[in-house]
């Protein structure tokens, strides 16, 4: 089905004629309605009004479950399907008010719909819970966000594998500590986050998985009375599985933890990439350019070009660690079942799939736009003797224990820091001064040759990260089709509101 509009989406409403009383949804137990503070306190309506299509179809499939059972007629059922679409319709428009009055938006879709339709509306709620109903809407809301969430992985993957595919022989310095260490090349270094973004996605994949369970039919905690079919709804709305305990179905948020803990650990994933960006794009390395639209300028300083689009990606990993902290901490003293409490978990869901897909897309348009300066790459991958660990694996292949060789080459260091040259200008004789296992095949070892040793699986050699990167895209290519696959499921999911009742 159709993912709702951004988080951002926390529209003001307008009073226009006041609907029946909410609380005349609850029956005859109050005398009276909710301190008006107490009601803005407790509403929340104001960010789940996202969850309405969710609502919706699950309202849907359960009036068609109802219908089949014959716990309700199929003429109100043909009523309430009829009105829902109409609910749908005006909230799609932006149409109904979202006054705190209706404290959340699955009493606003059931208000709404007794106005439409009257007294069918009220059977709809039959053999369902609020606690099964919110349930359901979540773990929809979720999958959705998933696949969303996966599509902007995929994006970030497919601009990095495109760029690395320009790259594959292009030297660049690996850094440790943030000291230059080994040659490498532009496109394996890139690949890394590749393999990054790819575990993120193994992670968003699984935890589908686990969302991907049904809770409706759970009422408040104990199960329901009516004689349902859980496997049927169960297949109208899509899930691989209904849930196995009704207490721990209505409680349950370990699927949010996960989704938030996902994100978290990709937000970090983003978070380095965008360090290396900053760095990469300023005079002191010089080793990109990123291009004017993903900069800003100085309000003073007319020279600047600031990578602020990777500063804020850098900044926003916070956003999504504290959102996992958020449910993390609401979580840890609930007793079963349901609380209030749990109310807490859609703020911080919906921030941390905003704040990650957001991320995401704008990191992959980024990437795309980005320019590698090969000549400063290639500069600095010969400097600071960064083959030093080449020479001293040359005198270990020859026999010197490699713990005699690091000497070797750290004294010949030394001696090239102090006489202001590289251990590439070193002469034979020179080399065989320090040790005579030195041949001619080694004076002045650059770079590329350097990287071209390292031809193991995983290495930094162009053959390797040629084969790595077709493996990568290959990856990505059955990612995507998964992907796919899911939504196309998903999407068919709106035609529960039109299509005919099935015959009991």
């Amino acid at each position: 089905m159709q993912h709702p509009g951004d988080g951002g989406d926390d529209r003001a409403w307008t009073p226009g004629p006041q609907p029946p009383t909410p609380a005349k949804l609850w029956g005859g137990r109050f005398a009276s309605g909710a301190s008006p503070d107490a009601e803005a306190f407790t509403a929340s309506i104001r960010f789940d009004h996202r969850l309405w299509p969710y609502d919706v179809i699950g309202s849907a499939a359960h009036c068609r479950m109802l219908a089949r059972q014959r716990i309700i007629s199929a003429t109100d059922a043909g009523q309430i399907l009829a009105g829902l679409a109409k609910v749908a319709d005006e909230l799609r428009d932006g149409a109904l008010d979202l006054s705190p009055s209706w404290e959340d938006v699955h009493t606003r879709v059931e208000g709404r719909l007794r106005e439409i339709v009257g007294e069918p509306a009220a059977r709809l709620h039959t053999a369902r819970s609020r606690n099964d109903q919110v349930a359901l809407d979540l773990r929809m809301f979720a999958r959705d966000a998933l696949l969303d969430e996966l599509d902007a992985v995929i994006a970030v993957e497919r601009a990095l594998l495109t760029l690395a595919g320009n790259h594959i022989e292009t030297v660049m310095p690996g850094y440790t500590h943030l000291q230059r260490a080994q040659p490498v090349t532009f496109a394996h270094h890139l690949l890394a986050y590749v393999e990054m973004f790819a575990r993120d996605a193994e992670r968003l994949l699984d935890c589908y998985r686990r969302t991907d369970v049904m809770p409706l039919g759970s009422g408040a905690l104990a199960g329901v009375g009516y004689a349902i079919d859980r496997d049927y709804t169960a297949r109208l709305l899509c899930f691989s599985s209904i849930s196995a305990n009704s207490i721990d179905a209505v409680s349950d948020r370990d699927f949010v933890v996960e989704h938030l803990a996902a994100l978290a650990l990709a937000a970090a994933h983003l978070s380095r990439f965008a360090e290396e960006l900053v760095l990469w794009s300023s005079a002191e390395f010089g080793f990109i350019d990123i291009d004017e639209a993903f900069t800003t300028g100085s309000s003073i300083m007319p020279q600047k070009k600031n990578p602020d689009v990777a500063e804020l990606v850098r900044g926003k990993a916070g956003r999504a660690y504290g959102n996992l902290i958020a449910v993390l901490t609401v979580l840890k003293g609930l007793p079963l079942a349901y609380n209030r409490d749990l109310q807490e978990d859609k703020e911080a869901l919906f921030d941390g799939v905003d704040t990650a897909t957001g991320c995401l897309r704008i990191l992959a348009s980024t990437v795309q736009a980005m320019r590698p300066r090969t000549d400063r790459l290639a500069t600095a991958a010969e400097a600071d003797f960064a083959t030093a660990t080449d020479y001293a694996d040359y005198l270990a292949k020859r026999g010197l224990p490699f713990r005699e060789a690091h000497a070797v080459v750290g004294k010949l260091v030394r001696e090239c820091e102090t006489r202001g040259c590289a251990l590439s200008d070193l002469s034979l004789d020179e080399l065989r001064r320090a040790s005579e296992l030195f041949g001619a095949d080694v004076v002045g070892l650059a770079a590329r040759a350097a990287v071209a040793n390292r031809d193991v699986p995983g290495g930094a050699a162009p053959r390797r990260v040629a084969a790595a990167h077709a493996e990568a895209e290959a990856r990505l290519e059955w990612l995507s089709g998964e992907v796919a696959r899911r939504r196309d499921q998903l999407l068919a999911l709106d035609r529960l509101l039109t299509d005919p009742l099935e015959e009991p």
